[in-house]
């Protein structure tokens, strides 16, 4: 045997020694690639269920929310029955009593008035 043929000899063992060095990487980096998917795939099939409660949850929430529309429709309904209602009596009831109370104080003043013996001074 020649140097030349103990030299590649050499270099053919460092080489078979440098990808074993490299394979044990590699293999490691497989067994994570393997507990990735297996997480991803258990996400996932975490994921399914979850959706669907999530879509039950928003069928029921649009279903409570178009009962509360309906009672704040109610609400604002009778609040403007009401307000009409209050405007109503202040018209029919308000000038009334504005003109006998009026007319009461009127009355105590020209009895206050002739009790005192004092009747409007003239000018």
């Amino acid at each position: 045997m020649t140097g030349s043929d103990i030299a590649g000899l050499i270099a053919a063992g460092v080489f078979a020694v440098l990808v074993a060095l490299l394979a044990i990487p590699v293999w490691k980096l497989g067994k994570v690639f393997d507990e990735l998917r297996l997480a991803v795939r258990e996400i996932s099939d975490g994921t399914s269920p979850l959706l669907d409660e999530v879509t039950t949850t928003v069928a029921t929430t649009n279903e409570q929310l178009r009962k509360v529309d309906g009672i704040t429709n109610n609400v604002s309904d009778a609040s403007a029955n009401i307000t009409a209602l209050s405007s109503l009596a202040a018209s029919v009831l308000g000038s009334p009593l504005i003109k006998v109370a009026a007319f009461s104080h009127g009355v105590r003043a020209a009895l206050n008035a002739r009790t005192d013996g004092k009747g409007r001074r003239s000018r």
